[in-house]
Parts: C-alpha cells; structure tokens; sequence
C-alpha cells in the first residue's frame, strides 16, 4: 500500500491538482510528482543493491516521462515510451528461452520463493529434469505474453487519455489519470497472468516430484 500511494495516488493527485498556474504550474507539478517514484526507486536500490534491468528501465521510464512534458516533445513521444519499457522486458524474458538460464528463473522459480534445492532433488529422484526444463521454457514464454500484453495496453491507453500538449496543465492531468488508470487497467490484470504462469509453474513441479505447494514454497526460518 506505501509502495502504492508513493509510486501512484501521490504522483497523480499532484499532477490533476496542483498543475494549475495558480499552484505549482505545469513544470512544478511535473517534477514534484515524478520526484515520489523517482527518490523512492532509488532509495530501494541503494538499500537492496541490486541493479538489474528491470529496475534501471523503471528509473529510465520516470526520467523520459519527466523528459517528455519538460521538453515539450510530441505526446505520442509518450505512448512510445509507456508501450517500450514492458516490451523490451518482454523481449528479454522471451530471448532467455533459448539461454541455459530463461528468466522466469529470476521472476518466479527463484531461491526468494521457491526451495529450488529440494524441487532440484526430488526432480533427480525422478528423473525429470529434462521434462521440468522443458516447462520452464514454455512458462518463461506464458510470462513474457505478460509485458507483450502491457506493453499493448500502455500504447493504447496513453493514446486514448494523453491528448493535450506536453508541458501543459492539461497534459499533466492527463498523465495523472492515466497513472491512476494504469494500475486497474493493465497493472493488476498483468499480475493475475503472472499468478497464472506461477499456477502452471507449482503445477508442473507438483506433477513432476510430487511435492505440494506448501512443500515447494520457501519457508521463512
């Protein structure tokens, strides 16, 4: 929920109230609203010390959003982005299919969730590595129809909701709705379809050790 409120409701409240000329203007709102994400996203990462690319894409799509209206630039500029961020992850999940190492590895089938050691093990006792490999595979590709369906649903919502000029105090309640929009529209089906590719996932390794979910999940110490 903090996550929530830092990285939207804050952002877009400031954006649809306070870009009026008689408050902050249009430049003022920009950059107090995409200072929350921006601040708080590297914090995290500063703390975690983890940089991967998913993260140093999220940084780099709140600067070339602030680009954008700071600019003035053509607001498709900003359909272009919103749609480019997902699809590049989508293209990278979807490349590792054909890696010794496909990425739902990272995303899903992690240390962090999953007791990787005990499915490695009881998977040997059966055999069924090379079958369990296979569905990784398969489920690293469910996972990247993910980002490819968010990436499709960012350019178009941004189309429809970001008409006004960039820099304007109407772009800037646009924008502000379109984050708000963002989150139920795309952000919330894209996490049912990873819980999807998660059930198929559990499912195979249930299949294939006859473990149960309870077995497979990483238990806190």
């Amino acid at each position: 929920m903090f996550e929530l409120l830092i990285n939207i409701v804050i952002p877009s409240l400031i954006l649809m109230k306070l870009s009026g000329p008689e408050r902050l203007g249009s430049v003022g709102a920009l950059l107090l609203a995409l200072a929350f994400p921006l601040v708080w996203g590297g914090v995290d990462l500063a703390r975690s010390r983890k940089w991967n690319l998913f993260s140093a894409l999220g940084l780099v799509s709140i600067l070339l959003t602030g680009g954008i209206g700071l600019l003035e630039l053509d607001n498709q500029w900003l359909a272009v982005k919103e749609a480019a961020v997902p699809g590049i992850i989508g293209l990278v999940v979807l490349a590792s299919v054909r890696s010794r190492y496909p990425l739902i590895r990272t995303l899903l089938f992690n240390p962090g969730v999953v007791d990787v050691d005990k499915v490695q093990k009881h998977l040997e006792q059966r055999g069924s590595q090379g079958i369990f490999e296979a569905r990784l595979q398969k489920a690293t590709v469910m996972l990247s129809g993910t980002f490819f369906f968010s990436a499709a649903m960012n350019y178009m919502l941004a189309t429809w909701i970001v008409t006004s000029p960039a820099g304007s105090e109407t772009f800037n309640e646009e924008l502000g709705r379109l984050t708000l929009l963002s989150y139920p529209m795309i952000a919330l089906p894209s996490m049912l379809m990873m819980v999807a590719v998660f059930y198929y996932l559990s499912r195979s390794i249930r299949q294939l050790t006859g473990l149960g979910l309870m077995d497979i999940l990483r238990q806190e110490a």
